[in-house]
């Protein structure tokens, strides 16, 4: 019989709320899917993370892709695992723009102590992609 995963969008956004550090829970970020390969995480786009001329700041952005690819490792490990980001980086390619920002991060390549991500950032309702990231994590 297979057993339940142990990191649904649930349990992870359970986790986020409980342990990730203020500025980060003020992002107002939301968990909406987890598995093996990745995650998929929301931000909407609110007056709180915008710049001159109503546009998603780049740092709320890579905030965004820096969390959804720790919950990608998370994902992959099917629980929380210790992990710190080696390298980010982002690539912004249109301006921010919409009701919200749905980040989708994939595992790259799993390592024994390096894990090696990247992150599509995509605008709702237009579905433009507005960035994209890649980041390296060192499990501790």
């Amino acid at each position: 019989m297979p057993t339940k995963p142990d990191m649904t969008p649930t349990t992870a956004q359970q986790m986020f709320d409980e342990n990730f550090a203020p500025w980060v829970r003020a992002l107002g970020l939301r968990i909406t899917g987890i598995n093996k390969s990745g995650a998929t995480v929301e931000m909407a786009i609110t007056p709180d993370l915008t710049r001159m001329g109503e546009v998603l700041s780049g740092q709320a952005l890579a905030a965004l892709a820096d969390t959804t690819m720790v919950f990608a490792c998370f994902g992959l490990f099917d629980a929380p695992k210790p992990v710190a980001t080696t390298n980010l980086e982002t690539q912004f390619l249109r301006a921010g723009i919409g009701d919200k920002i749905r980040c989708e991060a994939h595992i790259v390549k799993p390592g024994r102590n390096l894990i090696f991500t990247r992150a599509d950032m995509i605008a709702e309702p237009s579905g433009k992609l507005v960035a994209t990231a890649t980041a390296t994590f060192y499990l501790a």
